[in-house]
């Protein structure tokens, strides 16, 4: 398998053996941990997946995670072990409902006589973010969407349902206010029987007020023990390079408090492998007890994004739950158990595959082994993307060059948003060019011809998740390098605040065309 990157010809520039993508690929879904651990810390959902949600409806674990600006919107995954987790499709899988364009955040799945609710934020077009919910009569859907619950003038977010000591149902929030330079107001209301509205008055529980949570609380969710109900919530700077996030727990003897916070707060910090520790929800399962958040591996940082953790806890004899060493247990991720591959031979898309929420869900067809993408003039053009788990990595993906229309381009991108990207595409007539494109606009860094293929690979390096470089492969027996000025291309400005770099298939062009894919794969590097 040559996309083994040994030190001896990790910078090779040409002639590389070729990568003829066998079967020897693990898939994204492979089981990160086999064998059998002392305890369950492990990351679950490899990848970008913020603020996780789970929850045991009908003998089986169920999660899921913010989207953010890509869909299907709030993926779903099934488990019957908390260690290894199958893609369940999504909550809304042809985007956002209709009053809501973006910020899918934060889901809370909820199930309650046989029903199944997720409790949302999206932003209202137009407007402000708000707590929403969407039910089903089944976890996997499909969920019918009942809008928004609460939109505050400063936003309103995180919202998470809990029984009071009378068993009321309430909805617990964020009021938004570090988006405005004010305090962030935890609030608690009541839910109607339907658990589709609020009723009654809003009763604020706590907010920010110690060191350690600076700007903002937020991410709350519960969890009862010993006569107490416990509010696990996350302080600080949630994202990126400079993040300062953390995991806090307060309790309090009945839901409208008095609310006590731990002294040994944050209980849920850094380490050397694990940095911004938060947003999660905690359950018991045989008798031990996890909270399921997030946290950016130090090795990838903000270019793979916050992965799904689970981290046992304990309860201590002063009654406050305490996680062993104060921060996360969890081994650094295997990456190299999470290459990506897809041959296209299946009769549907595999739900790991996100498109941008900014467009319509693409329509994709699988024919004869191939992906059929229909291309869009707008932006980079039609985008279908998977998750980075690993910050050094190689990727490629093989395409019917002779078919290309002109003015038509199919290629692959390390991809932030619709607006940015680093794409090698190819073009009409044998046409090859390197793309850089940043806040919507497009420089190309390279050019030339070869002569056109109906099996040409694409292939992108990236190493450190902030240097790349582009190749070819024309004859499958050798690969050529797309020179660029500069022996690699910067790619540091790529991933978003909130998000972690995807690579996307694209096909760029004016609408009516298509560009035919027949293979896909990643392969990481340590």
């Amino acid at each position: 398998m040559s996309f083994e990157l040994e030190s001896g010809n990790y910078f090779a520039p040409v002639t590389e053996p070729v990568v003829h993508f066998d079967d020897t690929l693990d898939t994204l879904a492979a089981p990160l941990i086999k064998a059998p651990r002392r305890s369950y810390d492990l990351v679950a959902l490899p990848g970008d997946f913020p603020d996780p949600t789970i929850a045991k409806i009908n003998g089986s674990y169920w999660a899921s995670a913010t989207s953010a600006e890509w869909g299907g919107v709030f993926p779903l995954f099934k488990s019957d072990d908390l260690v290894n987790w199958e893609p369940a499709g999504s909550v809304f899988p042809n985007g956002l409902p209709a009053w809501a364009g973006s910020n899918a955040w934060a889901p809370e799945i909820f199930e309650e006589n046989g029903r199944s609710y997720i409790y949302y934020t999206a932003r209202r077009k137009g407007g402000v973010l708000s707590v929403a919910v969407a039910s089903a009569d089944r976890p996997e859907g499909p969920y019918r969407d009942h809008g928004p619950l609460v939109s505050q003038r400063a936003g309103s977010i995180d919202g998470c349902p809990v029984y009071d000591e009378k068993g009321r149902l309430w909805l617990v929030w964020k009021e938004d206010g570090n988006s405005c330079f004010r305090p962030t107001p935890i609030w608690a209301q009541r839910l109607n029987a339907e658990r589709t509205a609020l009723v009654g008055k809003k009763v604020e529980l706590f907010r920010n007020d110690a060191a350690w949570e600076g700007s903002l609380v937020e991410g709350s969710s519960f969890i009862r023990h010993g006569g107490y109900l416990y509010m696990f919530y996350a302080g600080n700077a949630c994202c990126g390079k400079h993040c300062t996030y953390a995991t806090g727990v307060a309790r309090a003897k009945t839901l409208l408090g008095p609310w006590e916070k731990c002294p040994l707060n944050p209980i849920l910090t850094d380490n050397s492998v694990w940095k911004c520790a938060g947003h999660g929800t905690p359950i018991e399962a045989n008798g031990r007890y996890f909270l399921f958040h997030h946290a950016y591996s130090v090795m990838s940082q903000e270019f793979v994004g916050r992965q799904g953790i689970i981290s046992e806890f304990t309860w201590g004899a002063d009654g406050w739950p305490a996680f062993e060493g104060r921060s996360v247990q969890a081994p650094a991720p295997n990456v190299l158990a999470l290459h990506v591959e897809d041959s296209f031979d299946g009769a549907v898309l595999g739900d790991e595959w996100q498109w941008p929420i900014i467009a319509p869900r693409p329509s994709t067809e699988l024919r004869g082994g191939q992906l059929l993408v229909p291309t869009s003039a707008a932006r980079l053009g039609t985008l279908l993307a998977r998750r980075t788990t690993a910050a050094t990595y190689r990727a490629a993906t093989t395409l019917d060059a002779t078919a290309l229309q002109p003015g038509t381009y199919g290629g692959i991108a390390a991809v932030g948003d619709p607006y940015n990207g680093l794409a090698l595409v190819a073009g009409a007539n044998g046409l090859l060019e390197a793309w850089r494109v940043q806040a919507g606009k497009l420089q190309r860094l390279a050019q030339v011809e070869i002569e056109p293929s109906a099996s040409l690979t694409l292939r992108l390096e990236c190493w450190g998740g902030q240097r790349y470089r582009f190749a070819y492969s024309t004859d499958n027996a050798t690969w050529q390098p797309l020179e660029t000025e500069g022996f690699t291309v910067n790619g540091t400005w790529l991933p978003p605040w909130d998000r972690g770099v995807r690579v996307a298939v694209l096909a760029q062009g004016a609408a009516g065309a298509e560009v035919a894919f027949s293979h896909f794969a990643i392969v990481n590097q340590r």
